[in-house]
């Protein structure tokens, strides 16, 4: 575990950051200690927070048996136009939140039992959440932190993330720049992707559960499977089985419904078939990649 001594030096570079952003690997380079400056995520200084519970929905080594303490941040660093949760990421509901409130917060999910704080979209409030951190250890936080993200991400930040992240649970979006850049407007996702994954891997290698099957530490990855196979999964299984570790846990996900903008879009704009689910569960298998989770189909 990073010392409170090191967190601190953690988090002074980390608002260094936000002072030219960063922080992502859009680095849009606005000074969003000035509120009045926003960048392409549309945030400011303090954290934006939709929603903070226990969630019983998750993968079931975050889930278990007391629900995975979520705290849903707003805005994003995509512009997804299937996302699911679009009021949140893109529409902006939500309030505003000092540090000191994001600490209480995390302590409160600490009180109702969870088994580890789940800190949804992050990567834009990576330096308020190492500050709310750093109060909250002070009054006893002590539960692993997951990191719930897209998967868009910056080495730069991810190196401030080191032994402070337990479990990271990146998405995995895209095999292909064109598809990202078209539906999510991410340039360079793959490489930022990859390099992601990669350092994510280096920090905490594969996932470790305890005696109740409870997840302490580690990487799982989730890969929500696109409607005509526009998520790439073969590419995306490759890369995984051969740069990162045939034993990483993988979340394959059948969700995938229309939303938010996709009428405009005639290729996604419906559910996956079983035939595509299928597809890319065999494509897993094909790659030896047996650990992790499938969901039922609807």
């Amino acid at each position: 575990m990073v010392s409170q001594v090191e967190l601190q030096q953690r988090i002074e570079a980390a608002y260094k950051l936000l002072e030219s952003c960063r922080v992502c690997p859009r680095e849009c380079g606005v000074n969003r200690l000035q509120d009045s400056k926003l960048g392409f995520c549309r945030s400011g200084l303090n954290p934006v927070i939709s929603s903070v519970s226990p969630h019983h929905g998750e993968e079931p080594p975050l889930s278990g048996t007391k629900g995975s303490g979520t705290i849903f941040f707003t805005n994003c660093n995509l512009r997804c136009v299937y996302c699911q949760n679009y009021p949140i990421s893109q529409m902006g509901n939500g309030a505003e939140r000092s540090s000191g409130e994001l600490a209480c917060q995390m302590l409160w999910l600490q009180d109702q039992g969870c088994h580890n704080v789940n800190l949804v979209t992050p990567t834009h409030f990576v330096p308020q959440i190492l500050q709310a951190l750093g109060m909250a250890r002070e009054r006893g936080f002590n539960l692993p932190l997951v990191y719930n993200t897209s998967g868009y991400e910056s080495l730069e930040t991810l190196g401030l993330l080191d032994g402070i992240i337990d479990i990271y649970l990146p998405d995995m979006r895209y095999g292909d720049n064109k598809a990202a850049m078209h539906y999510s407007v991410a340039p360079h996702y793959v490489e930022a992707n990859q390099a992601a994954i990669r350092e994510m891997y280096r920090q905490v290698g594969n996932l470790v559960m305890d005696e109740q099957g409870i997840a302490t530490r580690g990487l799982i990855i989730r890969h929500l499977v696109l409607p005509g196979g526009l998520s790439g999964t073969e590419k995306i299984m490759k890369f995984l089985a051969d740069e990162i570790s045939r034993d990483v846990y993988i979340s394959l996900m059948s969700q995938y419904f229309p939303a938010y903008k996709t009428a405009e879009f005639a290729e996604i704009n419906r559910r996956i078939n079983e035939q595509e689910y299928d597809e890319a569960y065999d494509i897993k298998m094909k790659y030896g990649l047996k650990n992790g989770w499938v969901q039922e189909f609807e």
